[in-house]
């Protein structure tokens, strides 16, 4: 950084068919601070898809409206690719010289990879020694049939007494790639890089833990669960469930209107006083059952298969703000669970402290996409 320049801010950009939501933060001595935020949430009976062209226009419009909004002062910005649409794995590749890994793990990802290589963009990271060591990681025997991956483990092969090099791999279509790089295009942003939700999550929720823990990240249509180790997620799995689903299960079942159902959803939660009684309990119980199922189901294939114990889970997202909802899970798993914080690692005026805490778990992503450049 030269004498007088100033210091570099980053938009981190979350969006779906259902809104957007932006974060600059700027880099102030390697930390992150709050320049500004905005979001725009699409009326509930109304959609996009960014995957025709009408859509790409739409969802452009829509960066371009929040970040005018939010008054954003840069056009550098990071963005995730969904996460039910990226294919990771953890390679273990004989130590080699650098120049022969990249051909390496090309011919590997052809094995693992459940798409045509041609057809997909691959991104990689070296893994520090010692990362997912022989007693924590989850290690798939050639004698699985691949089950472990149709069940949402990435497979790690056995070390045995040999040197290993453990190689991140990534891999994304190249027409979702190309979609995304045309709708920042035509926002008017600089898209510095394409990141994962995963590792967004990462940065601003688990930090520098290395533990194992879980995160629930609870949005409006999708659920996304993911295993973490050592900084390194190595289960991620996604469910059509959330807080969209309860609502209108809930306007269903009184036949009443979407915004009527979200304040119904809102005002009782998993109040444990309520549980088990009226018609709106039961429908948010009933509709929640198939994400505690999945997480169930997460926690024991991992503790069939590693010796590491899951610390916690996190949960995140804007229906992660349900009433109660830590409590009941936490209940039903026997596992310590919490509203994560992506704010934690952010500089912030005090005074704005009850406002980001209300929002905080709607932007986990966006906050986590733009701290990736700050170090």
């Amino acid at each position: 950084m030269g004498l007088f320049s100033s210091p570099q801010s980053y938009l981190g950009v979350d969006f779906d068919s259902n809104g957007v939501k932006v974060v600059e933060l700027k880099n102030e001595s390697g930390r992150p601070r709050l320049v500004t935020y905005g979001y725009f949430d699409r009326e509930m009976e109304k959609s996009f898809s960014e995957k025709d062209k009408a859509g790409h226009l739409e969802t452009a419009r829509l960066i371009r409206q929040v970040c005018r909004q939010a008054k954003t002062t840069t056009t550098k910005a990071v963005t995730a690719l969904p996460a039910f649409s990226v294919f990771g794995s953890i390679l273990n590749l004989p130590v080699m010289a650098p120049k022969d890994l990249a051909s390496a793990i090309k011919w590997e990802a052809k094995k693992v990879v459940p798409l045509p290589i041609d057809e997909m963009i691959l991104d990689w990271k070296v893994l520090p020694p010692g990362t997912l060591d022989a007693e924590g990681e989850i290690a798939a025997g050639d004698n699985d049939n691949g089950e472990l991956e149709k069940k949402g483990f990435h497979k790690i092969s056995q070390p045995g007494q040999k040197k290993f090099t453990k190689v991140l791999l990534t891999a994304a279509p190249k027409d979702l790639v190309k979609r995304y790089i045309e709708i920042f295009k035509v926002a008017g942003l600089n898209l510095l890089s394409l990141d994962t939700e995963q590792f967004a999550l990462i940065r601003s929720l688990i930090g520098s833990d290395k533990s194992a823990l879980m995160v629930a990240d609870i949005g409006s249509v999708v659920t996304n669960i993911s295993i973490i180790s050592d900084n390194v997620p190595i289960l991620n799995r996604s469910i059509d469930v959330g807080g969209l689903t309860i609502t209108k299960a809930i306007a269903n079942s009184l036949n009443i209107n979407l915004s009527r159902a979200e304040q119904f959803k809102h005002d009782i939660g998993m109040n444990p006083q309520r549980l088990g009684q009226g018609s709106i309990p039961k429908t948010i119980e009933t509709t929640l059952a198939p994400i505690v199922d999945e997480l169930k189901y997460s926690l024991n294939l991992y503790r069939s298969q590693s010796t590491k114990n899951i610390e916690k889970l996190i949960l995140t997202g804007g229906s992660s703000l349900l009433v109660n909802l830590p409590e009941y899970l936490a209940n039903i798993l026997n596992l310590r669970v919490f509203l994560g914080d992506p704010w934690a690692r952010v500089i912030y005026p005090e005074e704005l402290k009850p406002v980001l805490d209300g929002v905080g778990p709607r932007f986990s992503v966006a906050i986590g996409l733009g701290m990736r450049d700050i170090e």
